[in-house]
This record gives C-alpha cells, structure tokens and sequence, in this order.
C-alpha cells in the first residue's frame, strides 16, 4: 500500500490536512485514530476510552480540523482539557495540523494568563478554541455567548477534569452551547461520573475503546536523560563516547531526523546509516545486512521503519526522540537484549515530554531510572581506554617482529623511543589530544534539565545560599503556604502561579509572592479561606507532580 492511498489519506481526511500529518513525520495512524476519525467525521457523538500517548489528540484534531469552516469568523470547535499545560499541548497541536489551513485559528485558554486577549482572540473569530473549564467559565461570565457557534465539543481526559473538581463548570458549558452540537468524550478510564455525564449529554454516542497491549521488558536495562531538545545531538554524541555498544538503533521521529542525526554520526566517523519510509525495500535490505555483518554500527530509524527489524547484535537502543505512545516505546527497546543478550536502552526527555515519561512509567510498571550525561573525565577515561584495548594485543611480540626496526628508526631520525613511540600514538589517534582540556574544549558539556546544574560551581554556592535564605517578610492578610516543588523539578513561579489561578479560583492580586527554591517554594495566600482552599488545591498538579501545599509554620 503506498502512502498516496494508504495510511492517513485512505480516511477521508482533505490533502492539507494529511500533508501536514506526514510533514510531523507521522507516516501511519494509530490504532485510536483509525477507530475514531471516521466516526468523529461522519458527525457521530463518541466515547474514546485510551491512555495518554496513545494518539488520540490526532485522533480528533484531524476530523474536526476536516469540518472547520475557514470562512466562518467565529467559534466552531472547543476542546475541554484539565490543566493548563495539556491545553497548551492540544492547541500547539492544532496549529501544526492546521499550518496548511489559511484562515484557521486556534486560541488556548487558561488560567495564569490575562483574560482580555483570550477574550479579543475568541470574538476575532479563533474558530478552534481549547480550554480549561475554569478560565472558560470566567469567559462565560463576561459573555454569556462566547460558545453560542460552537458545534464540534471535545472532553479531553474527562475523568482528570472530574477529579479536578470541574464537574459544576462542565454543566455551566455543556448549558451554553448549542444542544445541536457533535460531542466527543475522551477518558482513560469510564467511571460512573463519566457514564452520568454520557448519558445526559451525547446522543447515541458511539464507543471506541483501545485495549494497551504493552508488556514490561524487565532484561533492559532502561534509563532517561533530561535534555533541552537542541542539544539532543550532542548529547547522542556524548553517550556514544562512553557507552560500550556492539551494534545500535537510534530511533527519531520524522524522515528528516534519520537523515541529520545519521549525517552527523558519520562526520565523527560513525558507520551509521539512516532508515525511514522514504528508502527503497532492496536499500533497506542492504542497511540491515550491513548492521548484521558490522559493516554497519549505528542505524537512526523512525518507528514504522523499525518494524521487523531483528539484528541480535543490537546491544542499544537510543530514544532520540520520544515515542508517541507507550506501546511504542516497548517494540523500540525490544529490538536490543535479543537471545538472552543484555541490552540497555536510553531515552532523551526534554522538559515537555516530562508527562510522558511517566505515562510509560505506569503503563510498563517499570521505573525508567534518570542518569546524567557523562563528564569531560568520563569521555577521556573512554577513549584511552579504547585505544589500550586496540594497542593490547600488538604487544605481546612486536618487540621481537619489530624491535631491530624501532632501533633503526630512532637513529635515523635522532629521536628517542618514546618520543617515536608519542608520534605514533599521534597518528593512531589522528592528532586527537588525550587530555581533559582537549576533551572540554572539543566537547563542551551539555547540560541536563536540571537548574541545579546550570552553570557548575556558581550555581551550586547561589543554590545554597538560596536554599538557606530566610523567607521574606509576609504581606498583610496573608498566609505563607509551602511545596515541596523547587528549582530541581523544573518548576518556576510562573507554573504555580497559574497552577493556583487555574485550579483555586482566586484572582491574580489574591496571590503574594512566590518564592522558588531549589528543593521547595513557598507560596502567599489570602489567609481568609484559606483552608478550603488547599482543600480545593490538594488534588493539583505541576509539571507532572502534585502539588501538595501546606501551611508553612516559621519557627
């Protein structure tokens, strides 16, 4: 089946639309996509029942984006999400499948943000708006008619929004919309809240449900690096300095990726080679036979170009690029540790991705352990100890076979044996410079997402002083309230701020200071109320973690 027949095109979707899917690097819809755009195109309600990963923004981003009508300036489409950061996600997602679309919007609302732009952008005519419930409602209060248009609604991880307390603010929207409207639920699991809210306000919905299929591999050796997303290469450069690999399989996203990444490789003198929809099947062929036999080391594929690959010499699979899905990610690190061999597996998580991660944490039951990326001493202790092993087994009787040689050599160039014995080891090693400062100065460390790390020795005496710095005095009314989210979780006074706008109610001159440590921050708080307050707050999440704010008691 070819791609113009096959996958994406093959449902009905408009050409931009399917264009800009295979520009991401999508080559093959997931298992919910293929259930659910059919049916969200023919103006069906549905059920969704699946994980997060699995698809399913695709999954009904692309059919409502197929129903958007571009020259209509007003709402068309809301789609529900429960935190700040996944409505972000959604809308992002949105926009790249759209990018083919002229004339379509897209506007995100959220707490944390200022609401007169949301406002302008929704009346401007945004067709597709995505939201969290409680900042929508504020919009709901100030125009009542703000969804009067919409008739495409989407309830992205329901059961997340019912757990948020949202249940009240969904029934505010679900009663200014129009009754006519097509709604898709989507949730992980169906509790009977969920089912209550199905029952009253979709017809005739049908179900899609995608079973997870993924198995733990428990003989990998798994881990994550935190990086930021340019720095991916070097650091992919970095780890293969030090990881001792047989033969490896990096795997990315898109076309395009394979090429760079195997194009870098190959100018450090890798034997690598890129795989991925665009290669021929007697080119494929020939890469795989050339990973077998080790005319070939490194191979950088996508997924679907991965599939039947079964090279047993494969001791390293490299996540380059998260998968999209957990499932995925198991066939990925299932094509090392093959014949009972040990196999070893890396993921490079930038600080986005941090929500999946944890999504393959709990769907494999496994934790995927964090490791640093090596050091200037790590990558010199590796490369001396690559060239020991090379120069190993010619010792044993190159004095007899070469010794009158060496003798020879020293008189006619009027040098001693050691330093002709240096200029040889400057060839071997092409003029490379075995010394921490030449290793420092080729590579410079990257760092990992790890604010403590930032900038080395000043950062380490400033945390501590930070971490050590007596609170600031607090403001009339106010109570100060401690996480223990800090700098080292990726958190920012902007995450908790919007956090507590989001989820708490409160308006932004409620809120004091926020002060952000290293390991904790501390938050100012109306005193009035406060306890119902963290009540109402004992359930959110920041960065992927609760959020689990305390009174904070000074001593």
């Amino acid at each position: 089946m070819t791609q113009e027949t096959g996958g994406f095109a093959a449902l009905d979707l408009h050409p931009s639309i399917v264009a800009a899917v295979l520009a991401t690097g999508y080559e093959e819809p997931s298992a919910i996509q293929q259930q659910s755009i059919p049916i969200i195109l023919a103006g069906h309600d549905m059920i969704g029942q699946a994980q997060t990963g699995t698809g399913k923004t695709a999954a009904f981003a692309l059919p409502i984006l197929n129903r958007i009508d571009p020259s209509k300036r007003e709402p068309q489409a809301l789609i529900l999400a429960p935190t700040r950061e996944l409505a972000l996600q959604v809308a992002t997602a949105f926009e790249t499948y759209a990018k083919q679309m002229p004339g379509v919007t897209v506007v995100a609302v959220y707490g944390g943000a200022p609401m007169g732009p949301q406002l302008k952008a929704i009346r401007n005519g945004a067709q597709i708006v995505v939201a969290t419930p409680g900042r929508l409602c504020d919009h709901l209060r100030r125009d009542e008619k703000v969804l009067a248009t919409v008739n495409h609604l989407v309830l992205d991880e329901a059961d997340e929004m019912l757990k948020l307390g949202f249940m009240d603010d969904l029934e505010v929207i679900f009663k200014a919309m129009p009754e006519s409207r097509q709604t898709v639920l989507f949730s992980a699991t169906l509790p009977a809240s969920i089912r209550a809210i199905a029952e009253r306000h979709l017809r005739e919905p049908k179900h899609v449900k995608i079973q997870s299929k993924t198995q733990t591999v428990t003989a990998i050796e798994q881990a994550h690096l935190m990086v930021h997303a340019d720095q991916k290469v070097s650091a992919v450069l970095r780890l293969l300095e030090v990881e001792e690999f047989d033969a490896l399989i990096a795997f990315v996203r898109t076309k395009q990726a394979t090429l760079d990444l195997a194009s870098a490789l190959e100018a450090k003198g890798y034997k690598a080679a890129a795989l991925n929809g665009d290669i021929a099947q007697n080119q494929r062929e020939r890469v795989i036979d050339s990973l077998k036999d080790g005319r070939l080391d490194i191979v950088v594929a996508t997924d679907v170009a991965a599939r039947g690959l079964d090279v047993p010499r494969i001791t390293h699979v490299f996540n380059v690029d998260m998968p999209y899905d957990p499932e995925s990610y198991v066939h990925r690190i299932g094509r090392t540790g093959r014949a009972g061999r040990e196999g070893r597996a890396l993921l490079l998580v930038t600080p986005r991705e941090r929500r999946m991660l944890q999504v393959i944490e709990r769907v494999t039951g496994q934790k995927v352990a964090e490791v640093r990326l090596p050091n200037a001493q790590a990558v010199l202790d590796a490369r001396i100890k690559k060239l020991t092993n090379s120069l190993a087994p010619l010792v044993a009787d190159a004095e007899a076979s070469h010794g009158d040689l060496l003798d020879r050599l020293t008189a006619d160039i009027g040098c001693s044996p050691r330093a002709l014995a240096a200029a040889l080891l400057r060839k071997a090693t092409n003029g490379q410079a075995l010394t921490l400062e030449a290793v420092e100065k080729e590579q410079p460390l990257v760092p990992t997402y790890t604010p403590r790390e930032r900038t080395g020795e000043r950062s380490e005496r400033s945390g501590g002083e930070r971490e050590r710095r007596a609170p600031m005095p607090l403001g009339e009314g106010r109570a100060r309230c401690r996480t223990a989210l800090g700098a080292r979780d990726g958190i920012a006074a902007k995450n908790l701020l919007g956090a507590i706008l989001n989820e708490g109610g409160l308006a932004r001159e409620a809120i004091g200071r926020i002060q952000v440590r290293d390991s904790f921050s501390l938050v100012e708080l109306p005193e009035e109320g406060l306890d119902r307050l963290l009540t109402k707050l004992k359930d959110t999440r920041v960065a992927g973690k609760q959020l689990k704010l305390r009174r904070y008691r000074e001593d």
